[in-house]
């Protein structure tokens, strides 16, 4: 009888066991299929974006994100769902997560992602500190709620790094990590009148994102002849981006 008594009270504390080893480990089973990409959307907002400018700018992230071919583009993936953070930057230190991270994959979610983009103030308005940008986007990565098989820093800008740490050093160090960064830029027709080269440099600034700033698997740099047309340049820049995570990784690699 206390044979018996003392096996059931072994048997229960088994089940007890193993039931709480799976629940310990299904958190790491979910994590590992959350997202199909993480990507950080690094905005410049520093002193050459204007009051006009950024307000074009930040309207066009936001019809970019609810775009019905953007929206399409992320429910092809495996999972369907891509990880997104919005960040501003400028100079050194000048940095800030304007909206952390939010799991998009359907109207609902991108049409809150855009009414919190649209409902917040602007961050700074100082030099440009690409390099900044790049190193702030890795520690977002870094802590993202969620896991996917490809990281993907979106650097928008109009002008070149003039601030802070070498950018292609920094630029070298995402890649290292596994890390694509992928540029927009955003030409100018008239250089600034007080450093004609930071917005217009030698070779135009598709060639300094191309050769300074992208680099990882499928790098690419779209352009933005100005900002009345950053809407669909950054519509067409985010499907590639999303639609790039939806391919083997070896078919990736051969390509470049």
């Amino acid at each position: 009888m206390i044979g018996s008594m003392l096996a059931a009270t072994s048997f229960r504390r088994s089940i007890r066991t193993l039931v709480l080893v799976g629940l310990a480990l299904l958190p790491h089973a979910a994590r590992a299929t959350d997202v199909d990409l993480l990507l950080v959307l690094a905005a410049d907002v520093s002193r050459s974006i204007d009051a006009a400018k950024f307000q074009l700018q930040r309207d066009g992230y936001a019809a970019a994100i609810s775009d019905s071919r953007v929206l399409d583009t992320i429910r092809a993936g495996r999972i369907g769902r891509i990880g997104v953070s919005f960040v501003e930057w400028s100079g050194v230190g000048a940095q800030r997560v304007v909206i952390d991270w939010m799991s998009l994959g359907d109207s609902a979610t991108a049409k809150d992602f855009a009414d919190r983009l649209l409902e917040s103030p602007r961050s700074f308005a100082d030099r440009t500190s690409i390099s900044g940008a790049i190193e702030f986007s890795m520690a977002q990565l870094a802590r993202a709620p969620f896991t996917a098989p490809r990281q993907t820093i979106d650097i928008s800008g109009d002008g070149t790094n003039n601030s802070g740490r070498d950018v292609i050093e920094m630029r070298d160090q995402a890649v290292a990590k596994g890390i694509t960064v992928n540029g927009l830029a955003i030409l100018s027709e008239t250089p600034l009148p007080w450093n004609p080269e930071h917005t217009n440099p030698p070779g135009g600034l598709e060639h300094y994102y191309r050769t300074n700033v992208i680099g990882g698997p499928g790098a690419f740099v779209r352009v933005a002849r100005n900002f009345d047309s950053f809407g669909e340049a950054i519509i067409s820049k985010l499907i590639a981006e999303v639609a790039q995570a939806h391919e083997p990784r070896r078919r990736r690699t051969a390509a470049r």
